[in-house]
């Protein structure tokens, strides 16, 4: 980013919504392949596949690198504070403020992504001055559509973002949330 992006703070918490956002911490790093390690996160995102030790702890010194260029943050999701969960992200990008986020299999389908992504977008909004945040996402992954709608988000009338990655194509659709 540019020398006139501001900073993201050195440390975040963010409570809401029965969640607690947090930074990930090296106690995270054992966690973190149970959470990241499955063939949807491999199939739907960009996390690496295989998702091990030495991944976990890439990823851990790559969110930190990218907070320190103000690009991005890379919160841990959980109920207390305690155990992660999954996570979510916030990305300074072009395009604009873009939102991301992958929960653990085995704690799906209790509303995590979805309230996650609302405090998230609540942050943009009141700490950063994010008019928008944007959500991008395949059309057939039905999980995050369904994330994006209960999350308040809508379809925008974009091009759709093409790409490849990990060997396969993709076309992401944009969905957006204004400031309230």
């Amino acid at each position: 980013m540019s020398s006139n992006t501001p900073s993201f703070p050195e440390q975040i918490e963010l409570t809401g919504e029965g969640l607690v956002l947090r930074d990930w911490a090296e106690a995270d790093l054992a966690a973190m392949p149970e959470l990241f390690d499955h063939p949807d996160i491999a199939y739907w995102t960009p996390i690496v596949s295989p998702f091990d030790e030495g991944a976990a702890r890439a990823r851990l010194d790559r969110d930190r690198q990218l907070r320190a260029e103000g690009t991005a943050i890379l919160l841990a999701i959980t109920v207390d504070g305690g155990a992660p969960l999954g996570e979510v992200m916030l990305r300074r990008a072009p395009e604009g403020t873009e939102l991301g986020y992958a929960v653990g299999p085995a704690h799906r389908g209790k509303g995590l992504a979805a309230r996650a992504v609302r405090l998230m977008a609540a942050y943009a909004f009141e700490q950063l001055g994010a008019e928008q945040v944007i959500l991008e996402l395949e059309a057939e992954n039905a999980a995050s559509v369904a994330v994006a709608t209960k999350a308040g988000f809508s379809l925008l009338e974009v091009p759709l973002i093409e790409g490849q990655e990990k060997g396969r194509p993709y076309a992401l659709e944009t969905w957006g949330l204004d400031r309230p």
